[in-house]
């Protein structure tokens, strides 16, 4: 025989009224007929009001523009692996001014390690920098890459003069045990 179930704990207990709630049918005529949640009313009241002051609601709210800098005198620092090149262009206090990489140029792969990569990026960084009115550069070469001396020749191509060129390539003074040598 199967005795009756007790209720569980947090279930209503009969003859107790349940939380009167109208039919599904009765909720959707309630939607079409226009009554809007009241996020959706307070969002449409501010809508026209941002529409009458000329500015479209979709746009956000302007963030910091890019201001030009006149920057006669730059520091480039080119920094050159085996992998890829890159070279930012920076003012005196150390603030980049542009960049640019072999694979920002769009090369991929073992071709960003070549020296066309890297002159072509560095015509693109110095490019950006004669926007800024960069007209002499100080160049900073750091890493055993080949696009060392590719880079400094483009910067020179592109009519930025370089004033100085600084080997800045970090050397260990008995530090890190290095790769072992490879087998090709």
């Amino acid at each position: 025989m199967a005795e009756p179930k007790e209720p569980k704990e947090g279930a209503a207990k009969e003859g107790a009224p349940k939380a009167e709630r109208p039919p599904k049918a009765a909720r959707k005529a309630d939607a079409k007929e226009g009554a809007a949640p009241p996020a959706k009313e307070a969002a449409a009241k501010e809508a026209p009001a941002a529409a009458a002051e000329g500015a479209p609601a979709a746009r956000r709210a302007p963030g910091k523009k890019k201001e030009k800098k006149n920057v006669p005198f730059a520091i480039a620092n080119v920094h050159a692996s085996f992998n890829n090149t890159v070279i930012s262009i920076t003012d005196q206090a150390g603030n980049v001014l542009s960049w640019s990489s072999a694979g920002c140029i769009g090369f991929k792969g073992s071709r960003k390690g070549t020296p066309f990569a890297a002159q072509l990026a560095a015509q693109a960084a110095g490019n950006a920098a004669k926007e800024h009115g960069v007209r002499q550069v100080e160049v900073r070469v750091k890493g055993p890459g080949a696009g060392r001396e590719s880079s400094i020749r483009a910067m020179q191509a592109i009519g930025l003069e370089v004033k100085a060129i600084k080997d800045i390539t970090p050397i260990p003074h008995n530090g890190c045990r290095p790769p072992k040598r490879r087998r090709v």
